[in-house]
Formats: structure tokens, C-alpha cells, sequence
């Protein structure tokens, strides 16, 4: 007779997930090892294997749940506006630094058929993000839309690598002042 799922194996996956993120985006996806992945994680390496049967397989799960729970934060958000979606997408950030850190070092590094759903997520914010812009200027051709797009995102996507908990401003703080500075941007352009 097959067994069944454990009560715990969503979570006991979340968990993984985890400590498997913070070592990769550690160590690099690429130096990494599944071994060192379970030691992060604090199980034996036949527990990792019983959830996952290959690193890519580990590394798809982590950016997909990432992922997904970005585009459900912003998708609730947007009808916020684009100062709601800066603070929904800062906020899902927190917490998930080496998510975040895979997401842009790692992905390339699957496989095709594993990338298409991933990007898939990835364009789906992007195609929020436009829609708000769109929504504050909707006299914007569709290459400046897409420049002005891709710059929130780079405001936004390099959060991690400077900020700092505990010192100068919070995250709330910086939403808000990066949410002024795009709406002044946005108002102060001219074709």
C-alpha cells in the first residue's frame, strides 16, 4: 500500500525551501550541492531527496513559490495604484532576500521547459507594473512605457543589496519615498 502524505509536508517543504534559498544564494546555486542543502537545512540528505530527486528540481520549487506569491501580493494590490504596488512588492520582498538573490543569479540556469513558467510569473508583474503606469500616463509610447517599467523594477530589485534592517530608513519609509519619486518622475515627463 502507498504512503500517504504527511500533515506536515507543506510546511516541512516551506522549511526546505528556506534553508535551502539562504545556502544557494550563499554559496552560489552553481557551487552548491544538495548535500550542503540538507546540512543548511538541518535534515539528513535522504530526507532533502525524499522531496526533491535533483537540485533543479529544489531551485524550481523555491522561485516558484517565490514567484507566485509575488504576483498574488500584487495582483491584490493593484488596485492601489502603482504607490500600492511599490509597497506590495517591497513588502513581499521581506524575508526573501536569497529568494530574490536566485531569482536574478539563478534562473538562467534551469533548464528550458523549467524557465517558461518562471518567466511567465516574471512577466506577469511586469505586465501589472506597465498597466499601472499606463494607468498615470496613458500618453506613453510603448518603449518609454517599457524603459519607465524596467526602472521601477531596477529601483525596486536591488533593495536587497543595500539595505540594511535597523538602520536609516524602514521598508514602509522607502516605499513611500520611492513611491514619490516615481509619481514626480512620472508627472514631471514630457514627449
Amino acid at each position: 500500500m502507498p504512503r500517504g502524505v504527511a500533515r506536515d509536508h507543506d510546511e516541512k517543504r516551506a522549511a526546505l525551501r528556506k534553508g535551502a534559498a539562504r545556502y544557494f544564494a550563499r554559496q552560489g546555486y552553481d557551487r552548491a550541492s544538495m548535500t550542503g542543502a540538507a546540512r543548511e537545512c538541518g535534515v539528513s540528505k535522504a530526507l532533502i531527496y525524499h522531496y526533491y530527486d535533483r537540485k533543479e528540481a529544489l531551485l524550481f520549487d523555491i522561485l516558484e513559490a517565490h514567484l507566485t506569491e509575488l504576483v498574488e501580493m500584487v495582483e491584490e494590490a493593484k488596485d492601489d495604484g502603482l504607490p500600492g504596488l511599490i509597497r506590495a512588492i517591497l513588502m513581499a520582498y521581506a524575508d526573501a532576500d536569497a529568494e530574490h538573490k536566485l531569482q536574478i543569479d539563478a534562473l538562467e540556469t534551469l533548464p528550458p521547459e523549467m524557465q517558461s513558467p518562471l518567466i511567465a510569473l516574471q512577466r506577469r508583474l511586469v505586465v501589472i507594473f506597465s498597466d499601472a503606469i499606463r494607468a498615470e500616463r496613458p500618453d506613453l509610447q510603448a518603449d518609454r512605457l517599457r524603459a519607465l517599467t524596467m526602472t521601477v523594477f531596477g529601483i525596486l530589485n536591488w533593495f536587497y543589496m543595500w539595505h540594511r534592517p535597523d538602520k536609516g530608513l524602514t521598508r514602509e519609509d522607502y516605499a513611500e519615498l520611492i513611491a514619490k519619486f516615481v509619481d514626480a518622475g512620472l508627472s514631471g515627463l514630457s514627449d
